[in-house]
């Protein structure tokens, strides 16, 4: 049993929270992530990247948003509950190397994955340039964690209300542009950012890596359902990354199915609210 230490919501469906789980936290590098479940049957198992560590208290933090049964599940629970399955550290870590400039782009809750890789990047004497980008500034998260660790930060909203009115893609194109080109740009966010990212730096021979979030039931390779298309071969996530070449990935293939669930997600999603609903109604009435 792993013990939430600490939670804090950061927006109105983003939430961090600090786990008791000191090997992890001796053991994980940047880039890597767990796997946990909420319940002791037969839940959903969810990859969630590790955000931060600390070997002295011996926990982890992750950064989560509330998409669906298990994530809700979990944005429910309290300090001091415990949750039934946590494993990791999984996934190779970040190859972290000096390479001059390299530009960090977050895109919404992705900023929370970019996080210790940037510290890394920085602490190896990187330059470093970082664009964060949301939907709106309600959607902002670790902004000034960010901001501390950039020689240059370029805050983006979709809607303009914080920051610059634009994609991040915008300001992305225009520093691959400088006289003066990055030596590695790392995209981490939604996949249609990454996709966007990868097209943005690929007429300028910019390296860019990506952080790619599927599927995942074991976490070992073992039940193929991670399984992307890179360079034309088939790659599991969750042991040959999370983190590729983001010039060849498939991201179209991807995209496509990650949404074959969406129908079953829905509807668990669905149920376990009419479970909280019912369950209300029954101490109103007691």
């Amino acid at each position: 049993m792993n013990k939430i230490l600490f939670k804090q919501q950061l927006s109105k469906d983003v939430f961090l929270m600090r786990i008791e789980a000191p090997l992890i936290a001796e053991e994980r590098q940047a880039g890597q992530f767990i796997i946990l479940q909420t319940d002791d049957d037969y839940g959903e198992r969810i990859p969630l990247t590790i955000a931060d560590a600390s070997t002295e208290e011996g926990s982890i933090t992750i950064i989560f948003q509330v998409v669906g049964k298990t994530t809700l599940a979990l944005s429910l629970m309290k300090e001091g509950d415990e949750l039934p399955a946590l494993v990791g550290p999984l996934g190779k870590p970040t190859h972290i190397a000096q390479y001059g400039t390299v530009v960090c782009v977050g895109g919404g809750i992705g900023v929370a994955p970019l996080h210790p890789i940037a510290q890394a990047l920085k602490k190896a004497g990187n330059k470093m340039i970082i664009i964060v980008g949301a939907r709106n500034k309600e959607l902002i998260i670790l902004e000034n964690k960010m901001k501390a660790l950039a020689d240059e930060f370029i805050l983006c909203t979709d809607d303009g209300t914080a920051g610059r009115k634009a994609l991040v893609t915008e300001p992305l194109k225009e520093i691959c542009q400088r006289e003066e080109k990055p030596g590695m740009v790392i995209a981490i966010g939604p996949p249609v950012m990454m996709k966007f990212c990868s097209l943005t730096t690929k007429p300028f021979n910019i390296p860019t890596q990506v952080s790619l979030n599927t599927i995942m039931v074991d976490g070992t390779g073992m039940c193929g359902g991670c399984r992307v298309n890179v360079g034309h071969e088939v790659k599991f996530v969750c042991v040959d990354g999370p983190e590729f070449d983001g010039h060849q990935v498939d991201f179209d293939n991807m995209m496509a199915r990650l949404n074959s669930y969406k129908e079953i997600e829905r509807k668990s999603h669905e149920c376990f609210l009419n479970k909280i609903a019912d369950a209300k109604m029954k101490e109103v009435v007691s």
